[in-house]
C-alpha cells in the first residue's frame, strides 16, 4: 500500500516540477490526472501528505504549486500555534508571545479541529479584510481530542453527530453498526476513528449515550464530560474510598495534639457538604488565638494510590450549576474526610496568635485531632455578627461570643491586608436557582456578607503562615503565584479608565497593588463599579501553582500556597503530605528529591485542570441563563452597557445576563465605532452608546446552542404595540 501512495506521490511532484504545469485548484487537478471516483480519497491523501512535507504548497488563491523551499522561506514563516474553529469553514490561529491571531481561509485549515495544536505558513505582508495577517495549516502537530459531545440524528443506513461545540463546522458520519443505542435526539459522547479530509467529514463511533437532549440534567452533563471532565469514579477508586471508611482510632490520634476540647464550627454555604475548614478562636494573655484547622484527607490518599492518581488527574473539585463532581469520591469527601458536626476527625491545624493591631506573635503547625461544635451556614453567622440577630445569637449562644470575637479579629486582618495594598474584588457572582427539572427559576447575583469575608481572612492569614513557614525551611513546596501585570495590558486600561476619568500611575513592574486598591475605591457605588472591576481583574496576569515562590501580586504578599482546601484542590493535598513528612521527621534529602522531581508536573497540571474546571462552570452558568431568558423574551429590563464593539453593545443587566444589541438593530442611522472612546455613534442622529451607560432593552431571543441572548433598545413602554409585538417572541419587523 506504502509502495502504491509513494508512486502516486512521486507522479504528482514530477508533473508538479514540468515547466508546462500551470497551477490548478485539487478539482482541477483531480480531473486533468483522470482520478476515478473510488481513487479520490487516496489522491487527497497524497495531495495533504506532500503539503504536509512542504513539497508543494498552496497558493493565496487556493491552487496546488511545486514547493521549492526557496522563495516561500523568503516570504513566509512557519509557526506553531493553537487553531481555532469557526462554524463558517474558517479560522484562526494564536501562537504563544505574538497578541494578534492568524486568519486562516476556508480550505486553508489542512482539516484542523478547533483546539488542535498546528504548524502554519504565514504569507509576509498579506493581510484578510480585518487587517489580520493570513495563514494556511501545513501541518497537524498534535489533536486536541478524539471525544466530542453532540446530538445524535439517525438515518436509515447511518447517522451522524452535531457537535455541541459550535466551532466543529462538520458533522461526524455514524456508520450504523457503531450507532449503539442511540436514537435521534440522543446526547452521545463520539470517539472520532477517521478525521476524514477536504471531501469527507470524519467519521466516528457512539461510546457513551449521555441521555436525549431533553432530560433533566442532561445539558449540564454534557458540557463537563465535553470538557474531559469525568462524572464517574473507577471501581478500584470506590473501593479504595470504602475501605478507609473506619472511625478515627486511638491509633490515629497518637502523636496528635488533642483539640477535641476546644470550640470550633465550620461556616460553610447551605447546600456544602464537604466540609474540609474549622475555625476556633481563644483569648490568650490579651492576644488572639486564631485556629484554622484543616481536614488531614493525605492521612486516608496515600501518594500513587488509585485515589490519589485520580484525583490527580481531576486536579479540583468542579462546582457546575446543578451538580458538584468532586475530586475524591463521596466516601471521602463527604464523609470520613469531612469535618462533619460533632465526629472526630484528623487535621493540620494552624494555630496563629495576632496582637490587637493584626500583627502575628507566634504561630504552630501540627497534627491534630478535633471534633466540631456546629456545622454553620454563611446565613446564620451573618446574622449573628453583621445583623445583631437576637433569635439567632440564642440558638447558638455556645459560640456566639467567640463568633463576634472572631468578626474583631477579621476586621483588623482585613484593615492591615488593605494597608499593605491587597486587592480585593468584590462584584457579585452569580446565583442560580433551579427547579427539580434543572430549569431555571431565578437568577440573582451571589453577594458576599461579613460571614464570607471572616472565613476568607482567616484562610488567607493561615495559607500566607503555611507558606512564609516552608519557605524559610527551603524544602521543595508548592505556591500560589500572581505575576506583576504585563505592560501593554496596563497601557490598554490606562486608557479606557480615562474614557470614565479616573487613572492610575504606573507601568508593568513599577506599578504597585495599591494603585489598583485606589481605583476600586474610587469607582464603588457607581454605575460602572462592575464593568470597571472586571476590566481591572481582566487586565492582570492569571493566578497559578508554582514550585518556586514569586510572590502574590493581587494580594501583595511575598509568600502564599492554598493549604485550606485538600478535599477539593488537589495542591493543598501535596502540600499535606510535604507538611507531615516535616512533621514527623521524615523529610530526609531523599523525599525532598522525590519531592522536587515531581512538583513541577503537579504545578502545571493543577493550574491547566484549575482553568479547565473554571470555563466548564462560566459554559454551564451561560447555558442556564439562557434558559431562562428564553422565557422571558418580550421582557423589558435595566441594565448597564457592559462593552462596545463595531458589531454592537453588550449590556448587564441586574441579574448578571448579559446580551448582545446588534448594530443592525439600531435602526434609522449609520453607527461608527470609536476604538479610542469605545462608544458606538450615530452619524446622523448623534446618538453615542457609551460603557457604563445605564440603558433600557427588551429581550430579543435566545440563541441556546451558542448560549447568547440578543437584546434591542427600548425605547418603547411596557404595552405598547411595539413591545406587544416583542412580546410574542418575534424577533424583528
Amino acid at each position: 500500500m506504502d509502495d502504491k501512495k509513494n508512486k502516486r506521490k512521486n507522479l504528482i511532484l514530477e508533473l508538479f516540477k514540468d515547466s508546462l504545469y500551470v497551477p490548478m485548484r485539487r478539482k482541477e487537478l483531480s480531473v486533468f490526472m483522470q482520478v476515478s471516483d473510488g481513487d479520490r480519497d487516496d489522491f487527497d491523501q497524497c495531495l495533504d501528505e506532500l503539503i504536509s512535507e512542504g513539497k508543494i504548497e498552496v497558493s493565496k488563491r487556493g491552487k496546488l504549486q511545486f514547493s521549492d523551499g526557496k522563495s516561500s522561506k523568503k516570504q513566509e514563516k512557519t509557526l506553531e500555534g493553537t487553531y481555532i474553529g469557526n462554524q463558517r469553514g474558517f479560522g484562526f490561529v494564536t501562537v504563544e508571545g505574538i497578541d494578534e491571531d492568524f486568519f486562516v481561509p476556508e480550505g486553508m485549515s489542512l482539516n484542523a479541529f478547533h483546539g488542535d495544536k498546528v504548524e502554519i505558513i504565514v504569507s509576509s505582508g498579506y493581510v484578510s479584510k480585518d487587517r489580520r495577517k493570513e495563514a494556511k495549516v501545513v501541518r497537524i502537530i498534535e489533536r486536541c481530542t478524539d471525544t466530542f459531545v453532540g446530538t445524535f440524528e439517525a438515518c436509515k443506513n447511518f447517522g451522524f453527530v452535531i457537535c455541541d461545540n459550535t466551532k466543529i463546522d462538520r458533522d461526524i458520519f455514524i456508520p450504523k453498526e457503531k450507532c449503539g443505542s442511540a436514537v435521534t435526539g440522543s446526547k452521545v459522547l463520539v470517539n472520532i476513528t477517521d478525521y476524514g479530509d477536504a471531501r469527507r467529514n470524519p467519521e466516528g463511533e457512539i461510546v457513551r449515550v449521555i441521555g436525549h437532549m431533553d432530560d433533566p440534567g442532561v445539558d449540564i452533563l454534557s458540557i463537563s464530560l465535553a470538557f474531559g471532565i469525568p462524572d464517574t469514579f473507577p471501581e478500584k477508586v470506590l473501593n479504595q474510598a470504602e475501605r478507609a471508611l473506619k472511625p478515627v482510632s486511638d491509633k490515629d490520634c497518637e502523636g496528635r495534639a488533642d483539640l477535641r476540647d476546644t470550640l470550633m464550627v465550620t461556616i460553610d454555604g447551605e447546600d456544602s457538604k464537604d466540609l474540609d475548614d474549622a475555625v476556633s478562636l481563644e483569648i490568650e494573655d490579651d492576644l488572639f488565638v486564631l485556629g484554622v484547622h484543616i481536614a488531614d484527607v493525605s492521612n486516608y490518599v496515600q501518594e500513587n494510590s488509585a485515589i490519589d492518581r485520580e484525583a490527580l488527574k481531576r486536579g479540583t473539585s468542579v462546582y457546575l450549576a446543578d451538580r458538584v463532581i468532586p475530586m475524591l469520591p463521596h466516601a471521602l469527601s463527604n464523609g470520613i474526610c469531612s469535618l462533619n458536626e460533632g465526629e472526630d476527625r484528623l487535621a493540620l491545624s494552624c494555630i496563629m496568635k495576632f496582637d490587637e493591631k493584626g500583627s502575628m506573635k507566634d504561630y504552630k503547625i501540627t497534627e491534630s485531632v478535633i471534633k466540631t461544635r456546629h456545622r454553620m451556614t454563611y446565613t446564620q453567622v451573618k446574622k449573628i455578627i453583621e445583623d445583631n440577630d437576637p433569635e439567632m445569637q440564642e440558638q447558638f449562644s455556645d459560640v456566639t461570643p467567640m463568633l463576634l470575637k472572631m468578626q474583631e479579629l477579621s476586621l483588623i486582618l482585613r484593615e492591615r491586608r488593605v494597608k499593605r495594598g491587597a486587592i480585593d474584588f468584590d462584584f457579585p457572582e452569580t446565583k442560580i436557582l433551579l427547579d427539580k427539572d434543572g430549569e431555571p427559576i431565578e437568577i440573582k447575583p451571589y453577594e458576599r456578607n461579613e460571614a464570607t469575608r471572616l472565613i476568607e481572612s482567616f484562610m488567607l492569614a493561615a495559607n500566607e503562615t503555611v507558606a512564609e513557614h516552608y519557605y524559610w525551611q527551603g524544602v521543595p513546596f508548592l505556591y500560589r503565584i500572581h505575576g506583576e501585570p504585563e505592560e501593554e495590558k496596563i497601557k490598554k486600561l490606562q486608557t479606557f479608565i480615562r474614557n470614565f476619568g479616573y487613572n492610575i500611575k504606573g507601568t508593568g513592574s513599577e506599578i504597585h497593588p495599591k494603585e489598583f486598591q485606589k481605583l476600586l475605591a474610587k469607582i464603588e457605588g457607581t454605575d460602572e463599579e462592575a464593568l470597571l472591576s472586571r476590566l481591572i481583574l481582566r487586565s492582570m496576569q492569571q493566578a497559578k501553582y508554582s514550585p518556586e515562590c514569586e510572590g502574590h501580586f493581587g494580594l501583595a504578599c511575598d509568600y502564599y500556597t492554598h493549604f485550606t482546601s485538600p478535599i477539593r484542590r488537589y495542591p493543598d493535598l501535596q502540600i499535606h503530605r510535604i507538611i507531615k513528612d516535616d512533621l514527623r521527621g521524615r523529610l530526609t534529602e531523599e523525599k525532598k528529591a522525590h519531592y522536587a522531581a515531581i512538583l513541577t508536573e503537579v504545578a502545571g497540571a493543577s493550574s491547566r485542570l484549575e482553568r479547565r474546571a473554571d470555563e466548564c462552570e462560566r459554559e454551564t452558568v451561560k447555558l442556564k441563563k439562557a434558559r431562562y431568558m428564553q422565557k422571558h423574551i418580550g421582557d423589558i429590563y435595566e441594565g448597564v452597557i457592559s462593552g462596545v464593539t463595531n458589531w454592537g453593545i453588550y449590556v448587564e443587566l441586574e441579574n448578571t445576563v448579559e446580551g448582545l444589541v446588534h448594530v443592525s438593530s439600531l435602526t434609522g442611522d449609520y453607527y461608527v465605532y470609536n476604538e479610542q472612546k469605545y462608544e458606538l455613534s450615530g452619524e446622523r442622529t448623534g446618538i453615542t452608546y457609551r460603557l457604563g451607560e445605564k440603558i433600557k432593552v427588551c429581550v430579543r431571543a435566545v440563541d441556546i446552542s451558542q448560549r447568547t441572548v440578543d437584546f434591542i433598545i427600548a425605547d418603547f413602554d411596557a404595552g405598547s404595540p411595539v413591545h406587544d409585538f416583542y412580546k410574542k417572541g418575534r424577533n424583528e419587523f
